[in-house]
């Protein structure tokens, strides 16, 4: 169970993902709750805004900020999670803008055990189909960033 959320995320979320560096084999963590964003789910009604739509263009928060406070949140070793450069993706939601980043297990193997201990679990892209189109939008983007870099 995660505790209370850090302020630094009202406005901010975390795709927390694993990629072999040999096989490039990609898994999004997923919550009990089975969001995956972290540490708290986007509310309903949110939608992914496209790329140019310059809502993601201004940073309000670094990044590695939001990786300190999750690893700190889900009591994580400090180097196990680095911020994602090139991903940073605008979500339109009732309350406001949410800005959405990755952070990436630093890892040669994925972390299941971990996860599965804090009632999370790693899940492949097409395992995670059904999930809200927001995420959906989310998760495509991150693979596909993931993929080109």
């Amino acid at each position: 169970m995660i505790p209370a959320i850090p302020a630094e995320f009202d406005r901010h979320r975390l795709l927390l993902l694993y990629k072999g560096d040999i096989s490039a084999l990609t898994l999004f963590a997923q919550q009990a709750n089975g969001s995956v964003c972290f540490p708290q789910p986007l509310p309903a009604l949110s939608a992914a805004l496209d790329d140019d739509s310059g809502a993601a263009a201004t940073l309000t928060i670094h990044p590695a900020t939001l990786v300190k406070a999750i690893t700190k949140l889900m009591d994580f070793e400090a180097d196990l999670l680095q911020a994602e450069a090139g991903y940073r993706q605008a979500v339109d939601t009732p309350g406001g803008i949410v800005t959405v980043y990755i952070a990436r297990f630093k890892l040669l193997d994925p972390p299941h055990r971990l996860l599965q201990s804090l009632d999370c679990r790693l899940r492949t892209l097409p395992e995670l189909r059904g999930r809200p189109p927001a995420e959906m939008d989310l998760l495509r983007r991150a693979y596909e960033t993931m993929m080109e870099g």
